[in-house]
């Protein structure tokens, strides 16, 4: 059994991970921890960003106790907001206090670009225009070009608790770049696990979204392949068959 702790930032799209869980397989557990950061993340000056280390250092006993192979931070934009440097000073502190391999979902976007063996990617964002340009300051910091990025103007993750399918395929047309090999949707509190191979599919590539890189950078962490084909390209890099 692979164990893969996550601690996630209130509640808001929180149900996409035991639905990732049913996709991955019988031997591969899903344990969450929620998490008060007393404020939105999606703000520049959030201060509840700043103080993410101490809080998360005290919400990861919990995964420890549960026996995880790996943690990670589920939020993009409560790792991006201080860059990156900021964002492996937060890892490193994580990892320290889970005694584990620990990484966030903005250091999961950048590794699972790599994984595809992509450069140019557009960015579609449900935050304001101004966080939105930090998350694509993080991902060009780590040699990821950034062709465009597309703001919804949405100014709280409350805003987007509601959207559905329509609404997610309206933001990957509005944010598709025909430069860009692959399209990005941060932010955790999108609601995106069912609706990956539709996004793939309305504009003919790969799809990259929060809470799906995220639970691939805590396989990639356990050292978990695993072949998931409803979770999109990104989980399609390995045999069909497992061992």
């Amino acid at each position: 059994m692979t164990a893969l702790g996550f601690l996630y930032p209130g509640h808001s799209a929180d149900d996409d991970y035991p639905r990732i869980e049913q996709l991955l397989g019988s031997d591969i557990r899903v344990d969450l921890v929620h998490i008060d950061l007393g404020g939105d993340t999606h703000r520049v000056d959030a201060p509840a960003a700043g103080d993410a280390a101490g809080r998360l250092a005290a919400g990861v006993q919990e995964l420890r106790h549960a026996g995880a192979d790996a943690v990670v931070w589920a939020s993009t934009s409560g790792s991006f907001v201080q860059g990156r440097d900021g964002a492996q000073d937060q890892v490193r502190t994580l990892a320290q206090a889970a005694g584990m391999p620990a990484s966030s979902t903005s250091f999961g976007f950048v590794h699972a670009v790599r994984e595809l063996g992509l450069r140019r990617v557009a960015v579609g964002a449900a935050y304001p225009q101004d966080v939105a340009q930090l998350f694509a300051r993080f991902l060009r910091a780590d040699g990821v070009d950034v062709v465009s990025v597309h703001s919804s103007g949405t100014a709280s993750a409350a805003e987007v608790v509601g959207w559905g399918k329509g609404e997610l395929l309206a933001l990957a047309r509005d944010s598709d770049h025909p430069e860009a090999q692959a399209l990005l949707l941060p932010g955790t509190d999108l609601h995106t696990a069912a609706h990956i191979p539709a996004l793939e599919k309305e504009i003919g590539k790969p799809v990259l979204t929060a809470n799906q890189v995220t639970v691939w950078e805590a396989l990639r962490l356990a050292d978990r392949r695993v072949n998931a084909p409803e979770l999109g390209a990104l989980f399609t890099r390995e045999p069909l068959v497992q061992a």
